[in-house]
């Protein structure tokens, strides 16, 4: 419901004061969405997914790409298929989508330290208080605790009782 993809039973989800309805294409284009699977094309490479995933959004240059990739520690494998990639590996190259879209204001991701060793996981905290920073916002869904030292967070439980 929150991406705009459902609707709610009830009631309503707002961006900017405004029904995500009134304007759907106009909230998805401030939306950066990664969902707990990769959103990657399998026989494509990193920087193939890269160039099509975000350059659909609006063109990207090679050095963009190459930088993001390597921000992200998957540089060293960019030019092979994402099916001959890791877990841990095809995250980091969708964490590349999250630096291009760095401007995005509204970021939705969903376990985005899933297979990640601690250094990924430290990289994903610096890319959410970088992106926090600068004014944008996150919401996460996690099991787990990030590694975000940002003062602006605010934070959800839900459990049974």
């Amino acid at each position: 419901m929150l991406s705009g993809l459902m609707y709610p039973e009830e009631g309503k989800v707002l961006w900017r004061g405004q029904s995500i309805r009134a304007d759907l294409q106009g909230f998805h284009s401030d939306l950066a969405y990664i969902g707990h699977e990769p959103p990657l094309k399998v026989d494509f490479t990193a920087k193939e997914n890269l160039r099509y995933w975000i350059g659909i959004r609006w063109p990207l240059s090679d050095a963009e790409v190459d930088a993001a990739l390597e921000r992200v520690g998957a540089y060293g494998w960019s030019d092979r298929p994402i099916r001959t990639l890791s877990a841990g590996q095809k995250r980091r190259v969708a964490l590349a989508g999250l630096v291009l879209m760095m401007s995005t204001p509204l970021w939705l991701i969903d376990e985005p330290t899933t297979n990640l060793d601690r250094e990924g996981q430290q990289m994903v905290g610096a890319l959410i208080e970088e992106h926090l920073g600068q004014g944008g916002l996150v919401v996460a869904a996690i099991h787990h605790e990030l590694a975000v030292r940002a003062t602006a967070l605010r934070r959800l439980e839900l459990a049974r009782e």
